[in-house]
């Protein structure tokens, strides 16, 4: 394996990055949508919270909020599985255009759950299928890996 592989001289190492990188925010991105449902409603987890916003509760089951959480939630089970697999991918030196594709498909993939999940409830399959691409991506390069390894 060359060193070379980890330096931005590496197209895909760049596009990983890239790609990271708009995880990285996606992520981040779900607090403040889980803040704004819960100022919306003025419903919060924690008493000392209501203390700031007049007519505010403590409560523990919205289901408009607990559907951010849970989103947010698969995002931290999937995003970081894959930032994992997708860096040891990069070691068995794919070709740029199925790397590339795979990073653009586990990002796009990720950012089309959270919508269909959170931000605009669309019924099954939606979820489904958005999370089936990111979970596919994922395999696939974990995959390569292990084949690659041995």
């Amino acid at each position: 394996m060359s060193s070379s592989l980890y330096t931005t001289d590496n197209p895909v190492f760049s596009a990983y990055l890239f790609y990271c990188a708009i995880l990285v925010l996606k992520v981040l991105f779900m607090a403040p949508l889980t803040a704004r449902q819960r100022f919306s409603k003025r419903i919060f987890i924690s008493p000392e919270d209501t203390t700031l916003t007049p007519k505010a509760k403590v409560k523990h089951d919205d289901p408009d909020i607990e559907r951010v959480r849970r989103a947010h939630l698969n995002d931290l089970e999937n995003i970081p599985v894959f930032m994992v697999a997708a860096l040891l991918y990069i070691a068995t030196n794919p070709a740029y255009f199925l790397a590339v594709n795979l990073f653009r498909i586990f990002t796009i993939a990720r950012i089309i759950h959270t919508f269909v999940y959170a931000v605009v409830v669309i019924p099954q399959p939606a979820r489904a299928l958005a999370w089936g691409a990111g979970y596919a991506a994922t395999i696939y390069v974990a995959v390569q890996v292990i084949l690659f390894s041995l």
